[in-house]
């Protein structure tokens, strides 16, 4: 949301989400470090105090989906067009909001998610580092986002994805680039953003393997969506056989099956 004016994406969301059947669903949060120093102000976004630009993301995310929601926003001039009142953004696309996802790094910017109403992304990594295991620690993240979904008295269905990077080794050449970390690989601790965080382990083995690894996954099993995280480095060829392969082998395995009907409510991996 830093480098984003949320009038303009509410706009840009709703013509997309028209034009795609009510198919969109949007993930936004407040932006990942990045190399350039208070970036957002160069395109125009001052104000902020924090030097991470956070004080000014959840205003602008708020201000996003009251536009979303059909608010309106701005006041109608009754010289212009003969009447008073307020007038929202158009194009409006009803049910868009249901469909906004907020991404939380951190269990209190989950719980601030769920106050808000919005479904939970939870990625790779989050910026905390108490010993506990990911998995687990992301776990309670979710808890607290629906605790505070529920207490916020918001009556949806609130969606919760988790990101993990998972290859299943189906082929001599996906032994070369993840097959020595297999059944090894262990979560990370490291600093981002200036705080220390836990990084999630990157999930290679055989088939077989990867559905106990993930059956076992305290958060993989309390979410309802799955994100494959892919690197782009190994190019969209080889992505798509990761894909494939996953969805071949290891998804029919933790319950999901193929869509082909078009968007349904239910778990997704």
């Amino acid at each position: 949301m830093l480098y984003e004016n949320p009038l303009y994406l509410a706009e840009e969301a709703a013509a997309l989400d028209l034009l795609a059947d009510g198919r969109v669903a949007l993930g936004v949060s407040r932006g990942s470090p990045e190399p350039a120093l208070r970036g957002w102000e160069e395109f125009g976004y001052t104000g902020s105090t924090d030097p991470r630009g956070a004080d000014i993301a959840r205003p602008k995310f708020e201000l996003l989906m009251r536009a979303i929601s059909g608010e309106g926003i701005a006041t109608a001039d009754p010289a212009q067009f003969g009447a008073a009142g307020r007038l929202r953004i158009e194009p409006h696309s009803p049910g868009l909001r249901e469909r906004i996802w907020w991404g939380a790094g951190s269990r209190s910017t989950a719980e601030w998610a769920g106050e808000q109403g919005v479904n939970l992304m939870s990625s790779t990594l989050l910026t905390e580092a108490t010993g506990t295991p990911f998995d687990q620690l992301q776990a309670e993240q979710i808890d607290l986002y629906r605790q505070a979904y529920a207490r916020a008295g918001h009556t949806g269905r609130p969606r919760v994805s988790v990101g993990r990077s998972v290859f299943p080794l189906v082929s001599a050449s996906d032994h070369m680039p993840f097959g020595l970390r297999g059944a090894d690989a262990q979560d990370q601790i490291g600093i981002i953003d200036g705080f220390g965080s836990t990084f999630g382990k990157t999930y290679a083995a055989e088939p077989d393997v990867l559905v106990e690894q993930l059956a076992a996954d305290a958060a993989v099993q309390a979410a309802d969506t799955l994100m494959l995280t892919l690197p782009s480095q190994l190019g969209v060829e080889y992505n798509v056989h990761v894909l494939e392969a996953f969805a071949a082998h290891v998804a029919p395995a933790l319950g999901w099956k193929p869509n082909t009907e078009g968007p349904v409510a239910g778990d997704e991996v």
